[in-house]
């Protein structure tokens, strides 16, 4: 017995000696690259996951070809979210269109360890009626179909982030930062193609219940101020996860900052996950899990993506 508790203690002070060594190694290795090393290696890690690092800011957002696109969106995914850390607040906003249903759909929240906000373009490829909205598969906006976006999110008045791109899917994730919805505000403005377009998303915003002073038309732009939600009619199991999810994700966005306590900077700490904890960077970067479950299910249109972003052995 004794002789196993000393091989026990050896093994244990091995690992201790070796995490040691390894983690100061790391740290040289990331305080020896200049910035533009760092903001590169990360831009190329982030693509396969279908986003991008913004180094002079230090977020990731989802690029226009990112592999989610093919999974187009359904209301299941938001229902899903809680389940797997991803606490928001969403504001669906429906209309008709050139012979089709669109879906505009702002989201603002918790991610995980990431505060983010997101702006989503969509449509059905008919008109819907009510009943069908969440039962119904959308399309992503193709590429002649995306819009000139703005996201620009807020916490208590403090701004967080601003982003402006013609796209489909418009996204901005804060790493380590911890934040609960209502905190929040997303000031949203898109740009349309013609006044037919902007005056349906308008009669949209207004029957998903949006006060018309939280929405300015500026030509063929509208801004719309998403802060508190329109309605929260979450059932008791919803709501028991998103309060659990929240739960741990403060405390992940503690844990994160205290592993990665070396550093200060975004892209530093991000770095270090990766060569110290690869798993950690990997789930990092996995803000849509359940949506990215239901693509693979229902069949991916672009497998060499899937294949580079499948998780390796034992994550």
């Amino acid at each position: 017995m004794y002789y196993a508790l000393f091989i026990l203690l050896l093994i244990v002070l091995f690992c201790t000696v070796f995490s040691c060594i390894r983690r100061k190694k790391v740290i040289c290795r990331i305080k020896c690259m200049d910035k533009c090393q760092k903001c590169s290696l990360l831009e190329e890690l982030a693509v396969p996951f279908g986003y991008a690092y913004h180094c002079r800011c230090g977020f990731f957002s989802s690029t226009t070809d990112a592999w989610q696109k093919a999974a187009g969106y359904t209301w299941l995914y938001d229902y899903m979210a809680p389940r797997f850390q991803m606490v928001f607040d969403a504001l669906p906003v429906y209309f008709d269109y050139c012979g089709r249903t669109w879906l505009i759909e702002l989201w603002k929240g918790q991610y995980g360890i990431n505060t983010g906000a997101e702006i989503g373009i969509y449509h059905a490829d008919r008109i819907l009626a009510k009943s069908e909205y969440k039962t119904t598969l959308f399309d992503a906006a193709k590429d002649h179909e995306m819009l000139p976006c703005t996201l620009r999110l807020t916490k208590k008045g403090e701004d967080y982030v601003e982003l402006s791109e013609r796209h489909w899917w418009l996204t901005a994730f804060l790493p380590g930062c911890f934040s609960t919805p209502s905190e929040l505000t997303l000031e949203a403005s898109i740009c349309f193609p013609n006044t037919q377009m902007s005056s349906a998303f308008y009669e949209g915003l207004l029957q998903a219940g949006c006060c018309r002073e939280d929405i300015s038309i500026q030509g063929l732009c509208i801004c719309v101020t998403f802060c508190v939600p329109v309605s929260e009619n979450f059932g008791p199991l919803t709501r028991f996860h998103r309060w659990l999810s929240q739960r741990l994700n403060r405390m992940y966005c503690k844990l994160f900052v205290w592993v990665t306590r070396p550093f200060v900077q975004t892209q530093d700490r991000v770095l270090y996950l990766y060569y110290f904890l690869p798993s950690c960077f990997r789930r990092l970067l996995r803000l849509h899990r359940f949506h990215r479950r239901c693509h693979r299910k229902n069949g991916c249109h672009r497998p060499k993506c899937c294949r580079t972003c499948r998780p390796r052995r034992g994550d």
